[in-house]
């Protein structure tokens, strides 16, 4: 039985820390990169990852998710072939399965080696 899709992301290159990351960040976490998405940015950390998702034509309401490593059972990941535009990366969690494209530009093996340090550690 395959997990139901709770969401999915697409990173599209690397971008700085956002300056106002440390706002959401508990005692000891850490940012170690973050990733654009379409409407704003990815961050993974020493503890979780964390995407805002800005909302609506002006982009003021913004969706915060926060995924502790603690909660990943499994992930895959897949490189780009020949004719696709994304590599992807498949989270199993206890919520829900979640998806995340990589756009062409990124590194799936380096993103697969990072959540591996993380969920793994």
């Amino acid at each position: 039985m395959e997990a139901a899709e709770i969401t999915s992301w697409t990173f599209v290159e690397e971008t700085s820390i956002p300056k106002d990351a440390q706002e959401l960040m508990v005692q000891g976490e850490q940012p170690y990169v973050a990733f654009k998405t379409f409407r704003d940015s990815a961050i993974f950390t020493n503890k979780r990852l964390i995407v805002r998702d800005a909302q609506g034509l002006t982009g003021k309401k913004v969706e915060m998710y926060s995924l502790p490593y603690s909660s990943i059972n499994m992930w895959s990941t897949e490189n780009a072939g020949t004719l696709d535009f994304n590599a992807e990366i498949e989270l199993w969690t206890r919520a829900g399965k979640i998806k995340i494209k990589i756009g062409r530009g990124l590194d799936v093996r380096a993103i697969d080696r990072l959540i591996g340090n993380c969920v793994l550690a």
